[in-house]
This record gives C-alpha cells, sequence and structure tokens, in this order.
C-alpha cells in the first residue's frame, strides 16, 4: 500500500486563502498592522505581480527592534528577505515540510511559474501530514483485519 501525499496545489485548494502582501517601499508598520488584522506572521512583498521578498515578525524583531529603529520610519525593503524559497504547485507536502526544515522557515510561496498562487505554512503542511498518515494506518489496520478474517487467524 503506497502513501498518497498532496500536492502545494491541493492544500491551497482546501483552504483557500488570499495572498497577503505589502510593497517593498511601504513602512514596516503598515506591513506589521497587516499582519495584525489578518492574525498571520509574514507577509509577502510584491512589487505588481512579481514576489521580491518576504517578512516575517521575526524579521521586524531583529532587524527594527533590536536594531533601535522604529516601525514608521523603516521602509519594508530595509528588513525584508530577498532570497525567497519557493515551491511549486506539484511538489508534495512531506518535501515542503523537509525543504522548510532544513532552511528553517515556516511559510513557503507556492509559485506557478512566476505567479503566486498562495502561501503555505509549516502548520499547514504538518496537519496535513498527520491527516495522511493517521489514514494510511487506518487503512493497514483495516487490511491487517481482513488478512485475519480470511486466513481465519493463521498468516
Amino acid at each position: 500500500m503506497k502513501k498518497v501525499r498532496k500536492t502545494a496545489r491541493q492544500l491551497l485548494l482546501d483552504k483557500p486563502r488570499d495572498v497577503v502582501s505589502v510593497g517593498p517601499d511601504d513602512s514596516v508598520l503598515t506591513a506589521l498592522r497587516l499582519m495584525a488584522d489578518r492574525n498571520i506572521s509574514t507577509v509577502l512583498v510584491m512589487r505588481g505581480e512579481s514576489l521580491v521578498g518576504i517578512l516575517s515578525q521575526r524579521d521586524y524583531a531583529h532587524k527594527v527592534e533590536l536594531a533601535g529603529r522604529t516601525a514608521t520610519d523603516t521602509k519594508v525593503s530595509e528588513i525584508m528577505t530577498t532570497q525567497v524559497i519557493c515551491v511549486g504547485p506539484d511538489s508534495a507536502c512531506d518535501q515542503c515540510l523537509a525543504l522548510m526544515h532544513t532552511r528553517r522557515i515556516r511559510h513557503l510561496p507556492v509559485l506557478e511559474g512566476q505567479r503566486v498562487i498562495g502561501v503555505v505554512s509549516n502548520s499547514d503542511v504538518l496537519e496535513e501530514l498527520i491527516q495522511e498518515d493517521e489514514h494510511f494506518i487506518h487503512d493497514l489496520e483495516h487490511d491487517l483485519l481482513q488478512i485475519t478474517v480470511d486466513t481465519g487467524g493463521c498468516y
């Protein structure tokens, strides 16, 4: 029996959400307000339709607060991460989790070509993998029960 793993695209279809973004010239305060309003910890940084960076609350804490700057006077482009790790829509959830783990990141933008179609978080991926494994275990238990019934308890 083979485990079936959902792809990033399927995960996004299960939980449709808007792509939440700010512009590189926006203030960090604008980004923080957006994160607070949406109850999220990361926003994409977009210039038009192009992904140019990603900004997290951790970026803010390290590069603004701890550096003695202000969120009002700091532009997103000054503190965003520009080397954004992304996946394609056909990436399997276990591949996404492995990438997040090795790169020590919590969010992966999903790109189809150059177009952002969504973002998956580590909690989204972990939740899906747990559900898939529970289903797989249930199927194995069912198959074992069938073998036991079919053979009268002898293997």
